[in-house]
């Protein structure tokens, strides 16, 4: 696809994916923990017996942590192929059926002015079957998955600064015309670090991070770094003044 070149009115939309254009708490974000778990527990294992749960749980959110996604981890650690990773853990057996989103998303997307690029920490594969079975693929122009967050070789996904300033190059996208429409505060605190503006959708979130390893508080307050804070992607068009 083309490079994008934005005349000085028109916004750039960044959309990440998961729990954000649909509910991956519902039944996806489980099955891939599950998933995750698994593969770890034989990697991180002896050969023979897995590993148990303590060291799989550590190892998990110490890589998280760490790297912003524990793939990494594995992959620097222990030589796991990135790919191989990701097959195994984005395994399912019947998607579709575990797919939940709001209705109305494509007319929500045609209302809103510029265009769309979904940015998604998730694989190639996986993300392009929720899509198609949501039917959004056509209101994006570009949809950039985990296995093309490289800089320099490397895989940096979000919140990398480095694979967003990446981006926006390529893309010839001034940041101050561009909006992160995620439900990760993490990667929100990262493009409003490079001048992005931000919209934090929250209600499919079930923990405070994607590893499970702190709960939400009860008032979800919008942190400093966070231009708008709504709901649902369905309320971005009333709030749209604030982006801008």
């Amino acid at each position: 696809m083309p490079a994008l070149h934005l005349n000085r009115s028109s916004p750039v939309w960044l959309f990440d994916l998961d729990n954000t254009l649909h509910n991956a708490s519902h039944a996806i974000f489980p099955l891939i923990t599950a998933n995750m778990n698994t593969y770890l527990a034989r990697v991180l294992g002896d050969g023979v017996t897995p590993a148990d749960d303590a060291i799989v749980n550590a190892a998990r959110a110490a890589y998280w942590r760490r790297y912003g996604a524990t793939l990494l981890g594995m992959v620097k650690h222990h030589q796991v192929r990135a790919a191989h990773f990701l097959s195994e853990t984005h395994a399912f057996a019947d998607l579709p059926s575990m797919i939940r989103a709001e209705r109305g998303l494509g007319a929500l997307l045609r209302r809103l002015p510029g265009r769309k690029i979904l940015l998604t920490n998730a694989p190639l594969r996986y993300s392009s079957d929720v899509m198609r079975h949501l039917r959004l693929r056509r209101h994006f122009t570009h949809h950039v998955a985990i296995e093309a967050m490289q800089v320099h070789r490397q895989l940096r996904p979000k919140p990398s600064t480095l694979m967003l300033r990446k981006l926006m190059r390529k893309h010839h996208i001034q940041p101050g015309r561009c909006i992160l429409v995620e439900d990760t505060l993490a990667n929100l605190k990262g493009a409003k670090k490079i001048g992005l503006r931000t919209a934090w959708v929250t209600q499919y979130l079930k923990m405070a991070d994607p590893i499970g390893a702190a709960r939400l508080p009860k008032a979800l307050n919008r942190p400093a770094y966070v231009d708008v804070k709504v709901k649902s992607v369905r309320h971005l068009a009333r709030r749209l003044h604030r982006l801008r």
